[in-house]
């Protein structure tokens, strides 16, 4: 992660605590909340809103828990929210992502598991497979060093490519079978670079507002990903009752059919 970003993570730790300060936010301690306690978890709305909305309305009830989702619009307030506790748990970020906002906001997070794969792909509205694409392809990809490396990684693991360890620019590309013609783009632009350019890497948060489908999928994500998102809480919280029960409920196959069912292989469940 870029300076820049951890500053901005810190920035966000400083803004919230003032204003938890203000409002006399703080957090429940797990021994004080029985099964009724409304436990608040916070996502965005896409696609981890979507799944906490159908945990609360239809599945949280029959574990005897009482889910609330709380609305997030970017990345980097969930996991201040949640160390300030204002609220008792999130779900929008895979182990990286955690483990950075840990070491450079002083935070003690914990993951409580992993639960979906927010499965990023390569997509492309005029070939059928990464190996149609032709020399000197423009492929795009994002302009931040986390979903970049991430989008090269994805080409070295289907042989397009080869990087250097840690590469998160394509300067770091050591090997290029057919000279690929980057474009480094905001994440929220990529689906439309698909109207022009002959490939593009985007996130399922971007690829579904968008109507992407597994049919523009030309190289995708799979189980064993490292970028699985993970149920996150704070140290007092990970054995609370309330906690155990969402994970299992949001490992369930009936949380694997509401996936399935809505996403099509653009989110992948981990079912235990």
């Amino acid at each position: 992660m870029k300076v820049s970003a951890r500053r901005g993570i810190i920035a966000a730790v400083a803004a919230l605590s003032l204003t938890l300060s203000a409002c006399g936010g703080g957090a429940q301690k797990s021994e004080d909340a029985s099964l009724d306690t409304p436990l608040k978890v916070g996502a965005l709305a896409v696609p981890a809103g979507e799944m906490l909305t159908h945990v609360a309305d239809e599945l949280a009830e029959k574990e005897g828990i009482n889910v609330e989702f709380v609305e997030f619009n970017d990345y980097n307030t969930p996991n201040p929210a949640l160390s300030d506790g204002s609220i008792d748990a999130n779900l929008f970020q895979h182990q990286d992502f955690l483990d950075t906002y840990n070491e450079e906001a002083g935070g003690d997070l914990e993951s409580v598991g992993e639960i979906y794969l927010p499965a990023a792909a390569f997509h492309s509205k005029k070939y059928k497979s990464l190996d149609e694409l032709p020399d000197g392809a423009v492929v795009s990809i994002p302009n931040d060093p986390t979903n970049e490396g991430r989008a090269l990684e994805l080409l070295q693991e289907a042989g397009a490519i080869k990087i250097e360890d840690g590469a998160t620019k394509p300067d770091g590309i050591t090997e290029s079978k057919k000279n690929f013609k980057f474009q480094e783009v905001d994440n929220a632009s990529l689906p439309r670079t698909l109207e022009d350019d002959d490939a593009a890497f985007v996130t399922s948060s971007y690829a579904i507002p968008a109507k992407l489908t597994k049919d523009t999928i030309i190289a995708t994500e799979e189980e064993g990903s490292k970028y699985y998102n993970v149920l996150a809480t704070r140290p007092e919280l990970k054995d609370d009752e309330r906690i155990q029960k969402l994970h299992k409920i949001l490992t369930s196959q009936d949380m694997a059919d509401f996936i399935n069912e809505k996403w099509d292989g653009l989110i992948l469940p981990n079912v235990q």
